[in-house]
């Protein structure tokens, strides 16, 4: 029973590594899909252009390579990066910080859009859940960065808190794929019903959720590996 649960462990741990591979390359393909769409037909990404259309386009950019897609591989730094513990702690926390101010850069460029476009701000469900997912977002790091990084800690204060922490976290990168998702259905229901644009966007709106999905299927994975 035990060389068999070894095994079972080392299996996990095995698919987590190829799963969390495959979520390296859902991330090189959204980030492709979203600069094509952006520069092929939303006419290019400038925060200081007088095109209010220009200005928002920052946004989808930056939440989606800065934010979404940097949090995903924040989380798989613990599968994938040969380091040490404290060395992928410390990476975790310094990808998770650079993905914090480009998602607060991102929603800046959201409210510099409406300003030049004369449009109200917060109304839609995209900005709800969008705004939700930053706030917590930064609560959860000034939490794990209290808890896991401040001196004077205990270690098993710590070892509880971990299982929350990376629940939490998970659950808050979830929430961002969802505001993302329903950022792009917002754009496709504006475009040409049927056309190239219209499908480019939903194409990168599911490489985002196999993101997700991926990232969320190597945490799993990997936490069954150690406690099973």
């Amino acid at each position: 029973m035990a060389i068999g649960g070894i095994i079972g462990n080392h299996g996990r741990s095995v698919v987590a590594s190829r799963v969390a591979m495959f979520a390296h390359l859902l991330f090189l393909v959204t980030a492709v899909l979203m600069l094509v769409w952006l520069l092929r037909f939303r006419g290019g990404i400038n925060i200081q252009s007088e095109d209010p259309d220009q200005i928002f386009n920052v946004h989808p950019f930056v939440m989606t390579w800065g934010f979404i897609l940097l949090i995903g591989q924040a989380i798989l730094v613990y599968t994938t990066v040969p380091m040490n513990h404290r060395a992928q702690k410390m990476v975790h926390m310094l990808v998770h910080m650079v993905a914090f101010i480009l998602g607060v850069f991102g929603v800046y460029a959201a409210f510099k859009f409406h300003n030049a476009a004369v449009a109200p701000d917060l109304v839609s469900l995209h900005s709800w859940i969008g705004i939700c997912a930053i706030s917590l977002f930064a609560l959860q790091w000034l939490i794990g960065f209290a808890v896991f990084w401040m001196p004077g800690t205990h270690e098993l204060t710590r070892a509880a808190a971990a299982p929350a922490h990376v629940a939490g976290g998970l659950a808050i990168f979830l929430l961002a794929v969802c505001a993302a998702q329903t950022g792009l259905v917002q754009k496709s229901a504006s475009a040409t019903p049927g056309g190239t644009e219209a499908n480019l966007i939903n194409v990168t709106g599911v490489f985002i959720l196999l993101y997700g999905g991926a990232v969320a299927a190597t945490v799993m994975l990997r936490m069954a590996a150690r406690h099973g």
